[in-house]
């Protein structure tokens, strides 16, 4: 069928943009070069044509940074008297008058200055995107909300400014600023990072290396976490069946039977060396309704939680087709049965078992692993 202009036209034109373009430069310490990645880009961006603005940028007298920020035009900010002194605040109104393609929002968790037209800069931020302009911003691990309390156990110091964890999973794309633990403390030996009266305070407090070093695998496991996601969208998009395996996923199947708490800690061990997770599966048939059955269940998926899995529970009239679709959805990579010893007609349905979801599942390792009846 031939297509007038007007359909060719909405064929050959890009979608309208509904919303702005979140970009996110992710770091575990102050230092690790958050804002200087952020303008670096920015400036690469004007040199190509692109109306790039600065919303709010935070020096703390680094040079370097103050540097940058001459190169780039700057919304100036807002005034704001709160408690007899005067403040600075990203003036939202009006960036969103300029209208720029793209904005600088430095450090995303903080909270302004009250009378501001948002309690955190944030929620600029996301008006900013709703307004159809693309936003650069950082943010250090630390202030990610569910992460802040494992930070305080870590580090012995609370974290006051936070983002919700939907926030940081709404960027379009996020990049790590990476830095070595040792790097970064030199950095600031060299007052690269604080003024020297802060140095030794910082290094012998939230910057010893131990910290670092965990904060560091924080944001490291923060990135792959939402480059997983990426890759689950995109699988699911395009409809591809076929695992890819560019990381382990170990999926163990459990039912009531105490003797499955062994199965559970087998496949522990299995994910740990492999740096895998671990999800434990029960389906339920319906043919185990007794009460003792129930508490033994219970305890069973206790126990996996207590060993960090990840506990998928589904009600299924096959248990192979069932844990096949989650085997799909999940991308796992290897599965265990266990095999108690049975025989006769018991042990033949065991293996039609087995050999209904090796036919239905996709390709996966299967562990076969052997317990004793309870």
């Amino acid at each position: 069928m031939t297509k007038n202009p007007e359909e060719w036209l909405a064929v050959a034109s890009p979608p309208e943009k509904v919303r702005g373009a979140f970009k996110l430069f992710l770091g575990y310490a102050p230092g690790v070069g958050k804002t200087f990645a952020m303008l670096s880009e920015a400036i690469r961006r004007h040199s190509r044509g692109e109306d790039v603005v600065i919303g709010v940028v935070e020096t703390h007298g680094r040079k370097g940074i103050e540097e940058l920020l001459t190169q780039l035009e700057a919304v100036p900010r807002k005034k704001i008297e709160y408690k007899g002194t005067w403040f600075e605040e990203m003036d939202l109104d009006s960036v969103l008058a300029r209208k720029p393609a793209v904005v600088l929002v430095d450090e995303l968790a903080h909270t302004n200055i009250p009378g501001s037209k948002n309690r955190k800069r944030y929620e600029d931020v996301q008006a900013i995107l709703a307004a159809k302009i693309d936003v650069i911003s950082t943010l250090n691990i630390q202030h990610i909300e569910s992460i802040s309390p494992v930070v305080r156990n870590i580090t012995g110091i609370t974290v006051r400014e936070t983002v919700p964890d939907w926030v940081p999973m709404t960027a379009t794309e996020t990049v790590m600023v990476d830095l070595t633990p040792e790097a970064l403390q030199n950095r600031m030996r060299r007052g690269d990072v604080y003024m020297p009266a802060k140095i030794e305070h910082a290094l012998g407090n939230f910057c010893r290396r131990g910290n670092l070093i965990a904060l560091r695998e924080l944001a490291l496991r923060q990135v792959a976490e939402q480059v997983d996601r990426s890759l689950e969208n995109y699988m699911a998009a395009k409809d591809i069946q076929k695992n890819w395996a560019v990381r382990e996923r170990i999926a163990v199947c459990v039912s009531s039977n105490p003797a499955a708490q062994y199965l559970i800690a087998r496949a522990a061990r299995m994910a740990r060396r492999l740096d895998s997770e671990l999800y434990v599966i029960h389906v339920d048939t319906g043919r185990d309704d007794s009460d003792s059955g129930k508490k033994a269940l219970a305890a069973n998926l206790r126990f996996a939680e207590n060993l960090g899995a990840k506990v998928v529970q589904l009600k299924g009239l096959s248990v192979a087709d069932t844990v096949a679709k989650v085997v799909r959805e999940k991308h796992i990579t290897q599965v265990i049965f266990g095999r108690s010893v049975e025989h006769g007609w018991k042990k033949y349905l065991y293996l039609s078992a087995a050999h209904r979801f090796l036919r239905e599942s996709p390709e996966v390792d299967v562990h076969i692993v052997t317990q004793e009846k309870d």
